[in-house]
């Protein structure tokens, strides 16, 4: 399921990770993703390191022009419908529901990494939020201080294990990623619930509602990201916040300043 929601977090990807860090940037501040030389003239060349991870830019462009016609005839609108006919509580519970189910996959690769505190904390949520959290509804766990810890996935679990995460790669339907997370997915959909049920119109309807309730949260954020290219806006966007699950926080954002620690805004 975690490919599912990327395609469709991909548009804002950043501004959770904008979300850890309020500073304004600066006229002269450097962007994390820029490497300065000096010239023989004492000129300053920036050189975009994420630029130089989009191997396939014009593949990913024609992919992403697909994906982008996908969501305006489609997805958007029915997330526009799904989001007028549920009241928010509704809201809230479904996307409870699926970080609930997404906490085996983090366990998981927390045991893989060898994060042994990270796994206790995520085994822990799960029991408290299936169980009296009735079947991760209600987000009980957080109230008992086991609070929600960035997702997991194999992809990552690769990039621990010394594995370069790869160049950037746009998916059909999926979105974007990177040739190792690509790799990674079957993994994460064999650690997926939803992958095990049998049935075929219930698979696809608890898949669907995900797909719709993940991109009804974006309907209001993503008019932040509005004017230039989006297409970079999206991969400088994704990357960033791909170095910052891989390390743990432990990277430097757009504006020069160190930000790590526990995550904020959307769960991706």
């Amino acid at each position: 399921m975690k490919g599912f929601k990327l395609s469709l977090v991909a548009m804002v990807l950043a501004l959770g990770a904008c979300a850890s860090n309020p500073k304004s940037p600066s006229a002269d501040a450097t962007p994390a993703n820029t490497v300065k030389e000096e010239g023989t003239a004492g000129a300053v060349v920036a050189e975009n390191s994420f630029e130089q991870r989009d191997k396939f830019e014009s593949y990913n462009r024609a992919v992403f022009a697909f994906n982008m016609r996908l969501d305006r005839w489609l997805l958007k609108p029915a997330a526009k419908g799904y989001k007028w006919l549920a009241p928010e509580p509704v809201e809230v519970g479904v996307s409870n529901f699926f970080s609930n189910l997404s906490e085996i996959s983090n366990v998981v690769n927390d045991v893989l990494q060898w994060k042994w505190k990270q796994a206790g904390n995520d085994t822990g949520r799960f029991l408290v939020n299936t169980t009296v959290g009735v079947a991760g509804i209600f987000d009980v766990a957080r109230h008992a201080g086991l609070e929600k810890a960035a997702g997991e996935d194999f992809g990552q679990t690769l990039a621990v294990w010394g594995v370069p995460q790869g160049p950037y790669f746009l998916l059909p339907f999926l979105g974007p990623s990177t040739v190792t997370a690509t790799v990674g997915m079957p993994v994460d959909w064999y650690t997926n619930p939803v992958s095990y049920i049998d049935d075929s119109a219930t698979s696809w309807t608890v898949k669907g509602v995900n797909i719709l309730q993940s991109r009804a949260q974006l309907l209001e954020t993503e008019k932040l990201a509005k004017g230039g290219d989006f297409y970079i806006f999206v991969r400088d966007a994704y990357l960033q916040r791909r170095d910052f699950l891989v390390k743990d926080g432990q990277v430097e954002d757009d504006f020069g300043g160190d930000f790590g620690g526990e995550e904020e805004g959307f769960d991706f």
